[in-house]
């Protein structure tokens, strides 16, 4: 019981423990008051923290979620998501020499649109803008330079399971070309490392089951992973 406790308050908390004190607290009083600090000085320290944070990357949709809410309670206000959505666009626009300079930081790059495309919504549904942003992203993790990377390969898997359903949902036409992509470098790119054509494969399979896999799959992927 106790341990459930602390991991519910270690989640209430958010991973912000990586910053230095006085970043935790601007960031702390920006999820309670965010009338009372720089927003766009807090999207930028969001921001950069998830382009070298991978855990980080995959945790600020949340953090993000909370602030826009409680800018919108406080002041009807929506200063903190243009200026995260303008900060985005930029990282967007200069996603391939960011690429070229570090797969990690790419990586973290993708896992944060990603996530921010999970967690902000408008009127419960997924927002329109980010939708091809995203696809772009994935598509880029699908050509055959980017498959014979595990990480790479690793990151189109991990964003495909999160949200593959609701990229779907807001347009069919273009996950059926990206699941293509991915059915052609499973099926005939040879330099495909074991654990990427096994990815791929786990994946080709959980859409195919409406995104979702069969107790069998399951335990078939995942000991095959942890062998």
């Amino acid at each position: 019981m106790q341990t459930d406790r602390m991991e519910t308050s270690s989640k209430e908390e958010y991973k912000i423990q990586s910053f230095d004190l006085e970043t935790q607290k601007l960031l702390k009083t920006a999820l309670k008051d965010p009338g009372s600090v720089d927003l766009e000085k807090v999207s930028n320290i969001i921001v950069d923290q998830s382009l070298k944070d991978q855990i980080f990357s995959r945790e600020a949709g949340r953090i993000c979620y909370t602030i826009v809410q409680a800018e919108a309670k406080q002041t009807n206000g929506n200063v903190f998501r243009r200026n995260l959505l303008n900060r985005l666009q930029q990282e967007f626009k200069a996603r391939e020499e960011t690429r070229q300079r570090s797969t990690e930081e790419w990586v973290c790059l993708v896992s944060f649109i990603c996530n921010i495309f999970d967690y902000l919504k408008v009127n419960n549904m997924p927002m329109v803008a980010l939708v091809h942003p995203v696809y772009d992203c994935l598509f880029r993790l699908a050509q055959s330079d980017a498959l014979k990377n595990e990480e790479e390969v690793d990151c189109l898997v991990l964003q495909l399971h999160r949200i593959g359903d609701q990229l779907e949902k807001m347009n069919l036409q273009l996950m059926d070309k990206l699941f293509n992509l991915l059915r052609d470098g499973f099926l005939l790119q040879e330099d495909l490392s074991s654990m990427g054509r096994l990815l791929l494969l786990e994946i080709l399979e959980f859409r195919a089951g409406g995104w979702t896999l069969s107790e069998t799959a399951q335990k078939y992927y995942y000991s095959e992973v942890t062998d």
